[in-house]
């Protein structure tokens, strides 16, 4: 990591726990149920901050990693993947601008891809919550403090997957080959109703082994003290077991914005806008998304084409540019809700 990588990474990082301490303390300080109107304010403030991280990245993009000459620009095109036709014919801010654009695209499109597919893993964590019984005041500090296990474990995956695959070029065929699998498998799933059994669930066995647990809430407190013993609460666990599943979902989602760019601090970026907008989202949504009955479908699709997208690139060197992908990735969620919206789910009164 350079001193502008680093700048830029502080920087974003920065920004972000900004934002998040004044969404815990000062609008959220005390538990309350966020109502739809809520939600839908922390949905537009997080889309217009991860817009103005696309708006920067356009016209600043190349200061990410200290673009200063013709040849640092072709090193960084080849290892990561850009594809661009540059040309040494021309002058170095002309290259620079089509190296900007591109990653901003680049950016835009992994923060569509991430977003797009944390509508499922919404559908784990409503799941979760009812399992565990969650009051819905809770919900919003669970959310939080889960997302902050996120960015560690993201920035952790994402820079040991960017290592791996700038090593070994095979590694971008076994995410192809598990991102075409995990498509398949959701599209044949796709009606399978899922349950989490809480007393066998790998986090809560692990933690009621080596942790005293208390058996009930205690209002929104993580942990308790009964008889002068320290112990730990369920709303704990339920912060645990959201940050499992997120892990396991990271291994759908981060493979996925590979097969749009390797640049890992692209990938964080738009990663971790889209996770900072999971939870606006999870509130907007999960009352009415058993409308978008087809989203699965859909999301099911997008897994399978990124997957196929990777692998030809990867194998056969068959590069699909940014501006495609994009196009795809609207149009393949596109459908799926416009669908769903055309043909309603009919009620099953068996």
């Amino acid at each position: 990591m350079n001193g502008h990588e680093f700048i830029f990474f502080g920087g974003f990082l920065s920004l972000i726990f900004v934002v998040l301490a004044i969404d815990l303390g000062l609008f959220n300080r005390h538990s309350h149920e966020v109502s739809f109107k809520e939600a839908t304010i922390w949905t537009i403030v997080w889309t217009l901050l991860s817009f103005c991280i696309y708006l920067f990245i356009g016209a600043y993009g190349d200061m990410i990693h200290s673009v200063d000459s013709f040849a640092r620009l072709q090193e960084l095109n080849q290892l990561h993947g850009h594809g661009l036709n540059l040309n040494p014919a021309l002058d170095l801010d002309t290259n620079l601008g089509i190296y900007r654009k591109a990653l901003s695209l680049e950016f835009l499109t992994g923060y569509l891809i991430e977003y797009a597919l944390s509508v499922d893993n919404i559908f784990v964590i409503i799941m979760i919550f009812m399992s565990f019984s969650v009051p819905k005041a809770y919900y919003h500090r669970v959310l939080f403090w889960g997302i902050l296990g996120a960015i560690v474990m993201r920035f952790i995956f994402i820079f040991l997957s960017a290592a791996l695959i700038q090593r070994f070029e095979w590694v971008m065929w076994i995410f192809g080959a598990l991102l075409v699998f995990t498509g398949i498998k959701m599209y044949v799933d796709k009606d399978k109703e899922e349950k989490i059994n809480v007393s066998k669930h790998p986090i809560v066995r692990f933690a009621s082994k080596y942790f005293a647990v208390h058996p009930h809430f205690v209002k929104d407190n993580f942990f308790t003290k009964i008889d002068g013993k320290r112990m730990i609460t369920p709303l704990l666990l339920v912060v645990f077991v959201v940050e499992f599943s997120d892990v396991l979902f990271a291994v759908d989602s981060v493979p996925a914005i590979f097969s749009i760019t390797k640049d890992p601090y692209i990938v964080f970026a738009s990663n971790i806008c889209a996770i900072l907008g999971l939870r606006s989202l999870f509130f907007l949504i999960s009352n009415v998304m058993n409308l978008f009955h087809y989203l699965k479908i859909g999301l099911a699709v997008l897994l399978t084409f990124i997957g196929v997208k990777m692998l030809l690139g990867s194998i056969f060197h068959v590069h699909i540019e940014t501006v495609p992908s994009l196009f795809a990735v609207v149009g393949i969620l596109g459908i799926s809700i416009l669908a769903s919206v055309i043909f309603p789910q009919k009620e099953n009164n068996a």
